[in-house]
Protein backbone atom coordinates (compact mmCIF):
# COMPACT_ATOMS: atom_id res chain seq x y z
CA UNK A 1 0.00 0.00 0.00
CA UNK A 2 2.66 2.63 0.76
CA UNK A 3 5.02 1.77 -2.38
CA UNK A 4 1.40 2.63 -4.50
CA UNK A 5 0.72 5.77 -2.52
CA UNK A 6 4.66 6.72 -3.29
CA UNK A 7 4.14 6.33 -6.95
CA UNK A 8 4.57 9.94 -8.56
CA UNK A 9 1.18 10.22 -9.75
CA UNK A 10 -0.24 9.53 -6.30
CA UNK A 11 2.55 12.06 -4.81
CA UNK A 12 1.59 14.52 -7.73
CA UNK A 13 -2.31 14.38 -6.99
CA UNK A 14 -1.33 14.41 -2.81
CA UNK A 15 0.14 17.37 -3.53
CA UNK A 16 -3.07 19.09 -5.08
CA UNK A 17 -5.06 17.44 -2.15
CA UNK A 18 -2.90 19.39 0.72
CA UNK A 19 -3.64 22.61 -1.52
CA UNK A 20 -7.29 22.07 -1.49
CA UNK A 21 -7.06 21.03 2.26
CA UNK A 22 -5.48 24.60 3.15
CA UNK A 23 -7.85 26.00 0.83
CA UNK A 24 -11.17 24.30 2.86
CA UNK A 25 -9.24 25.06 6.62
CA UNK A 26 -9.21 28.34 5.27
CA UNK A 27 -12.09 29.04 3.93
CA UNK A 28 -13.72 27.53 7.30
CA UNK A 29 -12.08 29.79 9.58
CA UNK A 30 -12.84 32.92 7.75
CA UNK A 31 -16.83 31.28 7.64
CA UNK A 32 -15.93 31.02 11.34
CA UNK A 33 -14.95 34.65 11.78
CA UNK A 34 -17.65 36.22 9.98
CA UNK A 35 -20.29 33.82 12.50
CA UNK A 36 -18.45 35.94 15.43
CA UNK A 37 -19.06 38.90 13.52
CA UNK A 38 -22.17 38.62 12.62
CA UNK A 39 -23.48 37.57 16.34
CA UNK A 40 -21.00 40.42 17.88
CA UNK A 41 -23.31 42.85 15.30
CA UNK A 42 -26.50 41.26 16.53
CA UNK A 43 -25.52 41.57 20.07
CA UNK A 44 -24.38 45.12 19.73
CA UNK A 45 -27.76 46.09 18.29
CA UNK A 46 -29.87 44.55 20.49
CA UNK A 47 -27.81 46.07 23.58
CA UNK A 48 -28.59 49.76 21.71
CA UNK A 49 -32.29 49.13 21.29
CA UNK A 50 -32.35 48.39 25.12
CA UNK A 51 -34.19 51.30 27.06
CA UNK A 52 -32.25 53.03 29.97
CA UNK A 53 -33.03 52.27 33.63
CA UNK A 54 -33.15 54.29 36.52
CA UNK A 55 -30.27 52.22 38.22
CA UNK A 56 -31.92 52.64 41.61
CA UNK A 57 -34.52 50.61 40.22
CA UNK A 58 -32.38 47.54 39.06
CA UNK A 59 -29.63 47.67 41.77
CA UNK A 60 -29.30 48.65 45.53
CA UNK A 61 -26.12 49.30 47.15
CA UNK A 62 -24.43 46.25 48.90
CA UNK A 63 -26.92 43.90 46.74
CA UNK A 64 -24.96 40.98 44.65
CA UNK A 65 -24.23 41.82 41.35
CA UNK A 66 -26.51 40.07 39.15
CA UNK A 67 -25.42 38.49 36.31
CA UNK A 68 -28.46 39.70 33.40
CA UNK A 69 -27.87 43.29 34.56
CA UNK A 70 -24.33 43.14 32.04
CA UNK A 71 -24.41 45.67 29.86
CA UNK A 72 -27.73 46.94 31.04
CA UNK A 73 -27.89 51.12 29.95
CA UNK A 74 -28.65 52.62 33.01
CA UNK A 75 -29.17 56.53 34.34
CA UNK A 76 -28.07 57.92 37.28
CA UNK A 77 -28.07 61.25 39.18
CA UNK A 78 -25.19 62.92 41.53
CA UNK A 79 -21.80 64.32 41.55
CA UNK A 80 -18.13 62.96 40.96
CA UNK A 81 -15.94 62.99 44.07
CA UNK A 82 -13.57 64.90 42.60
CA UNK A 83 -10.85 63.74 44.86
CA UNK A 84 -11.58 59.65 44.75
CA UNK A 85 -9.91 58.46 41.49
CA UNK A 86 -8.06 56.09 40.24
CA UNK A 87 -6.22 54.74 37.54
CA UNK A 88 -5.90 51.09 35.77
CA UNK A 89 -2.73 50.74 33.54
CA UNK A 90 -2.65 48.42 31.00
CA UNK A 91 -5.86 48.86 29.14
CA UNK A 92 -6.05 48.17 25.40
CA UNK A 93 -8.33 50.91 22.87
CA UNK A 94 -7.98 50.60 19.30
CA UNK A 95 -4.71 49.24 19.61
CA UNK A 96 -3.71 51.73 21.94
CA UNK A 97 -1.96 50.67 25.62
CA UNK A 98 -2.79 53.21 28.67
CA UNK A 99 -5.14 53.77 31.42
CA UNK A 100 -8.84 53.71 32.25
CA UNK A 101 -9.95 56.46 34.39
CA UNK A 102 -12.40 55.66 37.42
CA UNK A 103 -13.76 58.11 39.49
CA UNK A 104 -16.01 58.04 42.57
CA UNK A 105 -19.41 59.02 41.82
CA UNK A 106 -21.91 60.09 44.64
CA UNK A 107 -25.23 59.57 43.48
CA UNK A 108 -28.35 61.58 44.53
CA UNK A 109 -29.36 58.92 47.62
CA UNK A 110 -26.06 58.75 48.90
CA UNK A 111 -24.45 55.65 47.45
CA UNK A 112 -21.31 55.24 45.82
CA UNK A 113 -20.60 54.11 42.08
CA UNK A 114 -17.38 54.06 40.42
CA UNK A 115 -17.27 55.51 36.99
CA UNK A 116 -15.22 54.83 34.01
CA UNK A 117 -15.12 57.97 33.10
CA UNK A 118 -12.77 57.33 29.71
CA UNK A 119 -9.48 56.02 28.37
CA UNK A 120 -6.65 58.16 28.30
CA UNK A 121 -2.67 57.31 27.68
CA UNK A 122 -1.28 60.63 28.72
CA UNK A 123 -2.40 60.49 32.81
CA UNK A 124 -0.45 63.69 33.29
CA UNK A 125 -2.65 65.37 31.51
CA UNK A 126 -6.26 64.44 32.44
CA UNK A 127 -9.07 66.57 32.37
CA UNK A 128 -10.47 67.32 35.98
CA UNK A 129 -13.77 65.57 36.99
CA UNK A 130 -16.62 67.99 36.79
CA UNK A 131 -18.18 69.22 40.18
CA UNK A 132 -21.80 70.65 39.46
CA UNK A 133 -24.18 67.89 39.74
CA UNK A 134 -24.60 65.76 36.76
CA UNK A 135 -26.79 62.90 34.83
CA UNK A 136 -24.50 59.65 33.73
CA UNK A 137 -25.73 57.04 31.45
CA UNK A 138 -23.26 53.83 30.60
CA UNK A 139 -23.66 50.50 30.89
CA UNK A 140 -23.41 48.74 33.89
CA UNK A 141 -20.34 45.99 34.21
CA UNK A 142 -19.72 43.89 37.53
CA UNK A 143 -16.65 44.55 39.45
CA UNK A 144 -13.21 43.40 38.01
CA UNK A 145 -11.23 39.95 40.09
CA UNK A 146 -8.43 41.02 41.66
CA UNK A 147 -5.18 41.69 39.47
CA UNK A 148 -2.55 38.49 40.19
CA UNK A 149 0.06 41.29 39.12
CA UNK A 150 2.54 41.39 42.11
CA UNK A 151 4.32 44.58 40.94
CA UNK A 152 3.97 47.75 42.88
CA UNK A 153 1.85 50.27 41.47
CA UNK A 154 2.43 54.04 42.07
CA UNK A 155 0.03 55.49 44.44
CA UNK A 156 -3.52 56.23 42.77
CA UNK A 157 -3.28 53.18 40.59
CA UNK A 158 -5.17 50.08 40.89
CA UNK A 159 -4.01 46.91 38.74
CA UNK A 160 -8.14 46.22 38.04
CA UNK A 161 -11.64 47.70 38.94
CA UNK A 162 -11.41 45.65 42.37
CA UNK A 163 -14.58 46.75 44.16
CA UNK A 164 -13.36 44.75 47.31
CA UNK A 165 -10.16 47.49 47.61
CA UNK A 166 -12.38 50.78 46.16
CA UNK A 167 -14.55 49.96 49.10
CA UNK A 168 -12.42 49.95 51.48
CA UNK A 169 -11.25 53.07 49.80
CA UNK A 170 -13.85 55.30 49.54
CA UNK A 171 -16.16 55.41 52.39
CA UNK A 172 -20.26 55.15 52.01
CA UNK A 173 -22.90 53.10 50.82
CA UNK A 174 -21.21 51.16 47.92
CA UNK A 175 -22.62 49.72 44.34
CA UNK A 176 -21.43 46.56 43.45
CA UNK A 177 -21.09 47.35 40.20
CA UNK A 178 -19.38 49.87 37.98
CA UNK A 179 -20.50 52.44 34.86
CA UNK A 180 -18.95 52.41 31.26
CA UNK A 181 -19.65 56.01 31.01
CA UNK A 182 -21.98 57.18 27.63
CA UNK A 183 -22.67 60.50 28.03
CA UNK A 184 -22.41 62.89 30.67
CA UNK A 185 -24.29 65.96 31.08
CA UNK A 186 -25.89 68.81 33.13
CA UNK A 187 -29.30 68.93 35.13
CA UNK A 188 -30.08 71.53 31.90
CA UNK A 189 -29.16 68.39 29.50
CA UNK A 190 -26.00 69.89 28.39
CA UNK A 191 -24.11 67.23 27.13
CA UNK A 192 -20.21 67.37 27.96
CA UNK A 193 -17.75 66.48 26.24
CA UNK A 194 -15.39 63.66 27.55
CA UNK A 195 -11.91 65.98 26.72
CA UNK A 196 -9.16 65.48 24.30
CA UNK A 197 -7.29 63.87 26.02
CA UNK A 198 -10.15 60.96 27.33
CA UNK A 199 -11.42 58.33 25.50
CA UNK A 200 -15.03 56.62 25.86
CA UNK A 201 -14.79 53.18 26.45
CA UNK A 202 -17.97 51.07 25.01
CA UNK A 203 -19.68 49.04 27.75
CA UNK A 204 -18.28 45.29 26.76
CA UNK A 205 -20.87 43.20 24.93
CA UNK A 206 -20.18 40.38 27.56
CA UNK A 207 -19.91 36.73 26.20
CA UNK A 208 -20.69 36.88 22.46
CA UNK A 209 -22.22 33.62 20.49
CA UNK A 210 -22.03 32.32 17.07
CA UNK A 211 -24.27 33.43 14.18
CA UNK A 212 -24.69 29.24 14.00
CA UNK A 213 -25.59 29.08 10.05
CA UNK A 214 -22.17 31.08 8.96
CA UNK A 215 -20.86 28.57 11.65
CA UNK A 216 -22.38 25.44 10.10
CA UNK A 217 -20.58 27.27 6.43
CA UNK A 218 -17.77 26.74 8.41
CA UNK A 219 -17.98 23.22 9.58
CA UNK A 220 -18.67 22.32 5.52
CA UNK A 221 -15.79 23.42 4.49
CA UNK A 222 -14.36 21.33 6.96
CA UNK A 223 -15.65 18.48 6.10
CA UNK A 224 -15.03 19.14 2.23
CA UNK A 225 -11.43 18.90 3.55
CA UNK A 226 -11.77 15.86 5.09
CA UNK A 227 -13.62 14.31 2.12
CA UNK A 228 -10.56 15.39 -0.31
CA UNK A 229 -8.53 13.33 1.92
CA UNK A 230 -10.90 10.18 2.31
CA UNK A 231 -11.02 10.38 -1.89
CA UNK A 232 -7.46 10.25 -2.35
CA UNK A 233 -7.17 7.46 0.01
CA UNK A 234 -9.53 5.71 -1.28
CA UNK A 235 -8.10 6.04 -4.57
CA UNK A 236 -4.77 4.56 -3.53
CA UNK A 237 -6.71 1.75 -2.04
CA UNK A 238 -8.42 0.98 -5.53
CA UNK A 239 -5.44 1.00 -7.31
CA UNK A 240 -2.94 -1.25 -4.51
CA UNK A 241 -6.10 -3.83 -4.96
CA UNK A 242 -6.11 -3.75 -8.69
CA UNK A 243 -2.56 -4.46 -8.23
CA UNK A 244 -2.51 -7.13 -6.17
CA UNK A 245 -5.58 -8.81 -8.33
CA UNK A 246 -3.66 -8.34 -11.34
CA UNK A 247 -0.40 -10.19 -9.41
CA UNK A 248 -2.67 -13.15 -8.52
CA UNK A 249 -4.55 -13.60 -11.77
CA UNK A 250 -0.97 -14.28 -13.30
CA UNK A 251 -0.03 -16.80 -11.10
CA UNK A 252 -3.00 -18.67 -11.36
CA UNK A 253 -2.83 -18.86 -15.20
CA UNK A 254 0.99 -20.43 -14.78
CA UNK A 255 -0.80 -23.26 -12.44
CA UNK A 256 -3.47 -23.64 -14.83
CA UNK A 257 -1.33 -24.37 -17.72
CA UNK A 258 0.73 -27.23 -15.53
CA UNK A 259 -2.85 -28.86 -14.33
CA UNK A 260 -3.84 -28.76 -18.42
CA UNK A 261 -0.49 -30.82 -19.48
CA UNK A 262 -2.02 -33.01 -17.23
CA UNK A 263 -4.89 -33.68 -18.57
CA UNK A 264 -3.82 -33.65 -21.73
CA UNK A 265 -1.16 -36.48 -20.60
CA UNK A 266 -3.74 -38.99 -18.93
CA UNK A 267 -5.99 -40.10 -22.47
CA UNK A 268 -2.61 -40.47 -23.81
CA UNK A 269 -2.01 -42.89 -21.03
CA UNK A 270 -5.03 -44.92 -21.47
CA UNK A 271 -5.17 -44.98 -24.92
CA UNK A 272 -2.05 -46.78 -24.69
CA UNK A 273 -3.48 -49.00 -22.19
Amino acid sequence: MLRTALKPKWLGLLGVVVLVVIAFVQLGRWQLGVAHDKALAEQLAQAKARPVVELATVLRPHVPFPGELSGVPVRVTGRYAVDRQVLVPDRRLDDRTGWWVVTAFETDDGAVLPVLRGFTTDPTGLPAAPSEPLVLVGGLAPGESPAHDARPLPEGQLGSVDLGVLVNRWPGEFYNAFLFLATESTESATVLPPGAALARVPTPSGEVALNWRNASYAAQWWVFALFAVWLWWRMVRDDHRARTTDDGEGVGVGVGDEGDGDVRADPAARHTD
